[in-house]
């Protein structure tokens, strides 16, 4: 039949009709429905009060976008119209989004905050307290920016002995609430940092956007560490300093907040070392009175004097036994006195001395001292005092009485 198409040959008339005709175009309208998909694209609706149409946006394009766009939000898209052919529908292909203007973000930071806050992410009872001394602070800010080079010379000046734990991260643009969210993830992964500082320099609603994001609110909030945020100046507020433990308005007044003044600090060790003096005086004064009140009471007296007329008796025995020995000792030395003198009188040379000889014949070594014992054939040897004489046998005569020569 003439005119006749088939679904298939009109959808891709159609097709090329609107991508052709609008393949370029600016759109402006209220986000609803939005879902990031697992894969990076984006999909949600562009309406306003008398018509919905869909869109999408890749991964590739969506990467761009500051901020995270939340139902509700009123933006200008650019892109071009496509058409779906296995469902039949049209959709605009999103190439860039952004708010429809400061109002739209101001809008989507309320909605946030009201969200988290309903959830208890800004409840003062989970807040956790700013230790007064830390040894190392971890600093989630630009590695090149003032704010850093401010918050050093801060903490020089203040406290040289802490040490500076920097976590580099993006601050604005695409991707730096993934990766302030990251970084503060990994400081909490160590065990030596005492307290987190979340920071960066002043700028518009835009450049400040990373720190209103959802994924930073809830990376603070699960910080086990506790986390000081300073965002902007004094006047600027973001998400991220509601979801803190403490907010300071600017980055050099965060770093005061978490280091000790040197000067306060050293006079509060001065004064604690004094008054500790002063308590530890007082204490040893009051114990050294207890003890004597208890060592001159009387349960205590009875054991001393026990002690005392034990030493007593024990010096008596010690007397008497140096006694008994003295004693003994003389009675003993006497004896072996007597003995010396004995022996002495039964000394040979004594005996030699009066004029008496001894008789001895050499050849067996014997003494004679019988007349029986002498030999005459054999060579004699006498014996004096002051030398010794030999003789011959052949001038020996021996007779009934004293020998002589």
């Amino acid at each position: 039949m003439n005119g006749l198409l088939t679904v298939s040959e009109l959808t891709k008339q159609i097709k090329l009709t609107l991508e052709e005709e609008f393949s370029q175009l600016t759109v402006i309208g209220e986000i609803s429905g939005f879902k990031a998909h697992n894969s990076g694209h984006w999909y949600f609706n562009l309406k306003d009060n008398n018509a919905v149409i869909c869109c999408c946006m890749w991964r590739s394009n969506n990467a761009s976008v500051f901020f995270t766009p939340q139902d509700g939000m009123k933006i200008i898209v650019q892109g071009r119209v496509t058409v779906y052919p296995p469902r039949g529908n049209y959709q605009i292909d999103v190439r860039t989004m952004k708010p429809a203007g400061v109002g739209e973000l101001q809008a989507a930071f309320e909605i946030l905050k009201q969200k988290l806050s309903a959830e208890g992410l800004f409840d003062e009872r989970c807040k956790k307290g700013i230790p007064f001394y830390s040894e190392k602070i971890g600093i989630v800010t630009a590695i090149d920016g003032a704010a850093l080079r401010d918050m050093i010379s801060v903490a020089k000046r203040r406290f040289p002995l802490v040490e500076l734990v920097i976590a580099p991260s993006k601050v604005q643009g695409t991707g730096a609430a993934e990766n302030i969210a990251e970084n503060i993830r990994e400081l909490n992964k160590r065990n030596d940092i005492g307290v987190i500082i979340v920071a960066r320099g002043g700028g518009s609603i835009e450049d400040l956007w990373a720190f209103n994001e959802e994924i930073v609110a809830r990376a603070i909030y699960e910080s086990r560490i506790p986390v000081i945020s300073g965002v902007g100046h004094e006047i600027d507020f973001t998400i991220a300093d509601f979801a803190a433990d403490l907010r300071a308005p600017t980055p050099t007044a965060a770093m005061e907040l978490a280091t000790p003044d040197k000067e306060n600090f050293i006079f509060q060790l001065n004064d604690f070392l004094k008054s500790s003096s002063s308590l530890m005086i007082e204490k040893c004064r009051n114990l050294r009175e207890a003890i004597s009140d208890i060592i001159n009471s009387y349960g205590f007296r009875q054991p001393a004097d026990i002690v005392r007329k034990n030493y007593q008796a024990l010096d008596n025995i010690t007397y008497k036994l140096h006694q008994n020995n003295s004693r003994k000792f003389l009675i003993l030395q006497n004896k072996v006195s007597l003995l010396a003198k004995i022996i002495e009188s039964h000394d040979v040379r004594r005996s030699l001395r009066k004029g008496f000889a001894l008789v001895k014949q050499p050849s067996d070594g014997k003494l004679i001292t019988r007349s029986k014992m002498f030999e005459e054939e054999k060579e004699t040897e006498l014996i004096f005092f002051d030398g010794r004489l030999v003789f011959n046998p052949q001038k020996i005569k021996k007779s009934n009485g004293i020998a002589g020569v």
